[in-house]
């Protein structure tokens, strides 16, 4: 089939229509005759969420580098363009070349947010290939999926051909360069995805099953394949600074949720919060050089334009030598008039000095996220920071200059009380009239101190994969206590919705049954979960109903450290024994240090060697 044509008339009767033309600066354009493969990039969000995704960036350009490969990008249509495609039997296209999915090599799906996955399914069925992976022939694409939700890959088992786990850079063009000589051979795609068991970090569902215990619990893990592994081990690039990284960014038609150059300090994180799944996967902590990161911001500011370039890693305050990288940042960027944003900075780390640097010409509202609001719970989740130091943070932020801030905390987690809940009020209480102690003509304005509130969620590879989440009507029931104990003015509260948070849970730690209730929710046309104002609990309900799934059981049933959980066949290079350690460390609210302090021996440094496990 020949490139799709989107007639004028068409577009013109949708909302944003370039999200669907292609042609962005620094995009790629080549002769499809004149490639070997053809991959499709897909991130199942609309486009302004997509192209604020620092993986597409970078796997994009790090495939099209290679002259016998051709990635284009494709995202999930808005409901408006997915009317009319359907309407005109239009098929799902590239951005790029226009298209039909459904003549491409290869479909890659990155899975960042299970609220995602009836995306994925509508995606499928709108690029006419089959929703379920054993009804797929040679016309068809081959479907692969990556990201941090592939650490559970079971509840997309049926949909999936294979998983890749771990960092993208690794493994992809022995693959491309196994692909290429099948092709050429006319071997069939069952041969290819067995010969990708002989892989490292690949996980090919169709070659594995599961039975279960009377009580629904998983019994056993069996292969069905000999080259079909019981331990997947992820893949984990050792040496930062020699990996491929893009020097251009592209830049999208219209403003995407982040839109500006995002430059990525290091990867992992050394902090070891107890409830943070990205904290866990991406160990261990590897940092690239000061030089490696200035080479890369320059070649990004020539490139793009942008006027901001955001320091992107899971806590960027602790990168080594942040004063010396972002006082020659500073500087260059300083010249070019652009703005440094510096998110995940902790409060305890905060310096006013680097920050009224970075943001001399406009101050905008800072962001903190304490987590809990009593020192007991942040023991608990092994956040190591202690309330003086989360009020002398605020306090030197005020003195600075700052009076808009954001506070995050979770609600649910394991072990909370009332008075856990109600430490949040107090907290945020103690910070605002900390503002208020100070000076007025020192003060900027009045304050505006935003306290926001998620549901937590129990993920798998953390010490809290076994807790039990709390109901819907726990949730709701914390939410106005809190709403209840806030009462100065200028706190805002903000909460997430705990239905979605429970199905959240679902399917963060389900099995390969859940993945009924996905299809069954796909199927009575439940799509854009994660919109507040496109979610529909009661179809949801509907399907748990079809499919007997049971939300308690995924979702509030606490386990035992001896049951196999779904995803204990994937070796993320930290050890069970470890997480349960910290688990049980947090029951007794005791803390364990950074790696950068002490090593807690979590088992990262045996598997991979590279890290601040190895810095002495």
């Amino acid at each position: 089939m020949s490139a799709i044509k989107l007639p004028d008339y068409l577009l013109k009767k949708v909302d944003k229509p370039a999200r669907y033309i292609g042609g962005e600066l620094n995009t790629f354009n080549k002769d499809l005759n004149e490639i070997d493969i053809h991959f499709a990039f897909a991130f199942p969000d609309v486009y302004e969420v997509a192209m604020s995704h620092l993986g597409m960036q970078i796997l994009y350009h790090f495939f099209n580098r290679r002259e016998d490969v051709f990635c284009e990008r494709v995202f999930s249509p808005w409901h408006d363009m997915e009317k009319i495609m359907r309407e005109n039997n239009i098929p799902l296209f590239s951005l790029e070349s226009r298209t039909p999915i459904k003549n491409f090599d290869f479909l890659g799906f990155t899975l960042q947010y299970e609220m995602s996955y009836t995306n994925i399914l509508n995606m499928l069925n709108l690029a006419n290939v089959p929703i379920l992976s054993c009804d797929r022939t040679e016309d068809d694409p081959i479907v692969v999926a990556g990201g941090p939700c592939s650490y559970n890959p079971e509840t997309l088992a049926p949909f999936i051909d294979f998983f890749y786990i771990g960092e993208g850079e690794y493994l992809y063009d022995e693959i491309f360069e196994l692909y290429k000589i099948f092709k050429q051979e006319g071997k069939t795609r069952d041969q290819f995805l067995e010969a990708l068991l002989k892989f490292e970090g690949i996980y090919v569902p169709k070659f594995y099953s599961e039975t279960y215990n009377e009580d629904g619990t998983i019994k056993e893990k069996i292969s069905l394949h000999p080259d079909a592994k019981l331990e997947i081990r992820k893949l984990a690039i050792e040496d930062i600074d020699a990996v491929f990284y893009p020097d251009k960014q592209i830049i999208p038609w219209i403003q995407a949720v982040h839109d500006r150059i995002t430059l990525e300090m290091f990867r992992g994180c050394l902090r070891g919060c107890r409830f943070c799944q990205a904290g866990m996967i991406y160990r261990p902590v590897r940092e690239k050089s000061k030089d490696t990161l200035i080479k890369q911001a320059k070649n990004l500011l020539a490139s793009t334009g942008y006027e901001e370039i955001s320091l992107i890693s899971l806590s960027t305050s602790d990168y080594k030598n942040l004063g010396e990288f972002t006082e020659e940042l500073i500087d260059i960027c300083n010249e070019q008039m652009v703005n440094i944003s510096l998110p995940s900075m902790r409060v305890d780390k905060f310096s006013v000095d680097l920050m009224q640097k970075v943001q001399e010409v406009r101050k905008s509202s800072l962001t903190f996220a304490p987590e809990a609001g009593t020192q007991r719970m942040r023991d608990v989740i092994n956040k190591n920071i202690t309330e003086e130091e989360i009020l002398h943070g605020c306090d030197l932020a005020f003195r600075g200059g700052w009076n808009r801030v954001k506070l995050y905390f979770m609600l649910g987690l394991p072990n909370e009380t009332e008075e856990d809940v109600v430490g949040i009020a107090q907290l945020s209480e103690t910070i605002a009239k900390q503002f208020y102690a100070i000076d007025k003509d020192e003060r900027q304005g009045s304050l505006q101190l935003v306290v926001s509130t998620s549901c937590f969620v129990p993920k798998p590879f953390t010490p809290f994969q076994w807790d039990a989440q709390d109901t819907t009507a726990s949730f709701m029931e914390k939410h106005m206590l809190l709403k209840n104990s806030i009462r100065r003015k200028s706190i805002k509260y903000n909460h997430h919705d705990a239905k979605t948070s429970i199905l959240e849970a679902v399917i963060a730690r389900g099995d390969r049954r859940v993945a009924n209730l996905i299809h069954e929710a796909y199927k009575l046309g439940a799509t854009y979960d994660s919109w507040g104002e496109h979610f529909d609990e009661s179809k949801w309900a509907k399907a748990a109903e079809i499919s007997g799934v049971d939300y308690a059981f995924y979702a509030q049933r606490q386990r035992d450290y001896k049951e196999v959980l779904p995803w204990d066949f994937i070796n993320i290079g930290v050890s069970k024994g470890f997480l349960i350690r910290e688990s049980k460390l947090s029951k007794k609210e005791q803390t364990t240090p950074h790696c950068r302090e002490k090593c807690s021996e979590c088992g990262a440094k045996q598997l991979f060697n590279k890290g601040v496990c190895y810095e002495n």
